[in-house]
């Protein structure tokens, strides 16, 4: 019992011993690690390491594997060499810490490669590195399998061949798209594989290849045979659409293999003025805007595709836009917009009054009357493919006005007065009529029109519409009213004048009548001679009268008429009397041409006649008393003969103013005073009357 005591007071000690020992176990525990990354890239040809690090122990036995095979051990710090695998002697070396460097590393080293250290007491510890060693990629090339691909084929291939290099990673790419593994694509190997190719696998395929130290692109365009693909159309120049008169060219193709001949059809007939699907259009117009349809058939494969194209011709809407606007129930204004024609309709819409409400052609658009319309412009836009435009249209209250009076005989012999009562107004305004207190209803004696802006009253009798009270016309829409009154009146003339051509021998006589003053026509009166004939001659007898006398009649809408052919050397009055029906209104002032009533014409035209023979007459007789005198003269004067005696006689002496410078005065020649008047060498004067002056006198 005594060493079992002696066990127990050495417990403690035990147990610190055991402590000890413990403690120094783990702290002597083996331990290795990477140095870097466990993966490993490194181009062929060059010196690669893959370095560890150890700890726990000295001294450890290093074995290194490539996957499960070993290819090289050493006891680190020994005399004796490392232990390399035959076939890698001239590549691999284990360095003194144990890491393993590979020298112009072959690229077929690529692999997992495993360390182990391993030291009596500790244990094994290890690590794994991925090792991949790439070569430079080069030339490559990218071949298909058949040549074309055909449509409606099993599966067409397409496989890349390169001389040398590692591939980390290939994309496939078809015009520029990444391709992925579907029951379309399959990539296996170096190859892409399409499962039932069909004409949309036509186009550029490339493959890319790449590692860590190289890449490289290769590109094949595929055909598919396939025939023929969808047309292709063009309308050139490419625009929206075609002004009527514009000229173009449709051009059609068809890609496929081999290549289609294209056809032009429009409204069911193949056109023929086309050349390798190019058609050309001059001048076209809206008829020939429609549906073009290109048809192409494959001659290998008699598949036959076409492809319809819409060509849009437009022509403008005639002239511009019409805006306007009515009443509706005489409460609501209603703005209408109009441009017509064109292909398409333009399309119509009024913004200040709604931006989601349009139409086309012709556009209408109704809401409420307010104050807040009255004179304020509303444009409509009118918008065509070709040409934009605008109108505009102001809704406006009836404005001030004057009623028109019109008076006529209808077929039945009834005086026919027609008032008419039209205001500014927008929307037209709509008229109602009233005599006095009462309305005007349509009846045998009065009629309305349909716009309602005209009132017609029938009467044999004038005192109808001269007795009657006062008519009112009433022009009223949405935005307001205006009234007028009116009385109508008798036959009158407001106002006349007259007017002579330069020679006085046509007048014109012009007249005016109040505006309320009923006339359905008027007498031309002349008061003097008579008028000459159409040839100017007075084969008409002239004569004066004291009466008026009627010498034209005139519609009761004439304000005009002319009178020919006056005498210009006679006196004439002239007057007007306006007429309604039957009844004589007062007449006109009296207008009065020609010289005056001092002289009658007969007197002027006696006195001009007399005056030549006057001066005549004294001519004569001043002729007669020179040649009276004359002959007294020269008979005084006779030569006197000498006395045959010798006694000298004295003769009397002559007049000095009877002898000549070159001797004795020839005797007169008495032959001469026998003469007729054409005989002698010098002509009578004559007398030439002066010009008659001509006078028009308006009274």
């Amino acid at each position: 019992m005594m060493w079992l005591e002696g066990i127990q007071k050495l417990r403690p000690v035990l147990m610190s011993v055991l402590f000890i020992l413990t403690s120094q176990g783990a702290n002597c525990r083996l331990v290795v690690s990477p140095v870097g990354s466990t993966l490993v890239n490194a181009l062929a040809g060059t010196n690669v390491t893959l370095a560890v690090s150890y700890s726990g122990a000295s001294d450890p036995v290093v074995t290194w594997f490539k996957g499960t095979l070993p290819v090289g051990t050493w006891t680190i710090n020994t005399n004796f060499p490392p232990d390399i695998a035959n076939d890698s002697r001239s590549v691999l070396e284990i360095e003194k810490d144990g890491s393993l460097t590979f020298k112009d590393v072959p690229q077929h080293f690529t692999g997992s490669y495993t360390v182990e250290l391993t030291k009596s007491g500790h244990g094994t510890v290890s690590v794994t590195f991925n090792l991949n060693i790439y070569e430079i990629i080069q030339n490559v090339t990218l071949i298909t399998a058949p040549q074309f691909a055909q449509e409606g084929a099993e599966r067409f291939t397409l496989q890349y061949n390169m001389l040398q290099g590692v591939v980390e990673q290939e994309i496939w790419r078809f015009n520029g798209r990444d391709l992925q593994n579907s029951t379309h694509y399959l990539m296996e190997g170096t190859s892409l594989v399409i499962f039932g190719p069909n004409r949309t696998d036509k186009g550029s395929y490339s493959v890319t290849l790449r590692n860590p130290f190289s890449s490289m692109t290769m590109h094949k365009n595929v055909t598919v045979l396939y025939g023929p693909d969808e047309p292709i159309v063009e309308a050139l120049p490419i625009q929206p659409f075609y002004k009527a008169g514009d000229s173009l060219i449709l051009s059609c193709r068809a890609e496929g293999f081999p290549l289609s001949i294209p056809q032009w059809i429009f409204g069911g007939k193949i056109l023929s003025d086309f050349h390798q699907g190019v058609l050309n259009l001059t001048n076209v117009q809206t008829s020939q805007g429609g549906s073009y349809t290109c048809s192409v058939l494959n001659e290998m494969t008699k598949e036959k595709r076409e492809k319809n194209v819409t060509l849009k011709v437009y022509d403008r809407p005639l002239g511009s836009p019409i805006c306007s606007v009515v009443s509706v129930n005489n409460s609501d204004l209603q703005y209408q917009c109009k441009w017509a024609g064109g292909t398409p309709e333009a399309q119509l819409s009024f913004p200040a009054l709604s931006n989601i409400s349009s139409g086309a052609g012709t556009f209408s658009l109704t809401v409420t009357s307010s104050a807040n319309l009255r004179d304020i412009t509303i444009t409509c836009l009118a918008e065509h493919p070709i040409e934009q435009n605008t109108c505009n249209i102001t809704a406006k209250s009836p404005r001030n006005f004057l009623p028109t009076v019109k008076t006529s005989v209808d077929s039945d012999g009834k005086i026919a007065v027609t008032i008419r009562c039209v205001s500014e107004a927008s929307p037209q305004a709509v008229v109602s009529w009233s005599q006095g207190n009462e309305s005007v209803i349509t009846g045998s004696t009065y009629q309305i029109s349909s716009d309602t802006t005209q009132l017609k009253i029938r009467s044999h009798n004038i005192s109808t519409f001269l007795l009657a009270p006062n008519y009112t016309c009433t022009c009223r829409n949405p935005l307001g009213n205006q009234r007028k009154l009116l009385q109508l009146q008798g036959p009158t003339i407001s106002d006349s004048s007259l007017f002579p051509n330069q020679d006085g021998t046509i007048i014109t006589l012009t007249w005016e009548v109040p505006p309320t003053s009923v006339v359905t026509g008027f007498d031309i009166q002349m008061k003097g001679p008579d008028l000459l004939s159409h040839g100017g001659d007075y084969s008409v007898p002239k004569r004066s009268s004291k009466e008026y006398r009627i010498i034209q009649q005139k519609p009761g809408y004439a304000r005009s008429t002319d009178v020919f052919l006056l005498d210009p050397d006679m006196t004439y009055r002239f007057r007007i009397i306006p007429k309604a029906r039957l009844t004589d209104g007062e007449p006109s002032e009296v207008h009065r041409i020609g010289p005056g009533d001092g002289l009658s014409g007969s007197a002027i035209a006696g006195i001009a006649a007399g005056i030549p023979c006057s001066i005549l007459t004294l001519t004569l007789l001043i002729g007669l008393i020179f040649l009276i005198f004359y002959h007294h003269k020269k008979k005084s004067n006779k030569t006197r003969y000498p006395v045959s005696r010798a006694v000298k006689t004295t003769q009397p002496k002559a007049a000095s103013h009877n002898i000549l410078n070159g001797g004795l005065r020839p005797p007169p020649d008495y032959n001469s005073l026998h003469q007729t008047p054409s005989e002698r060498s010098v002509t009578l004067p004559m007398f030439v009357p002066p010009a008659p002056v001509r006078v028009a006198t308006t009274v």
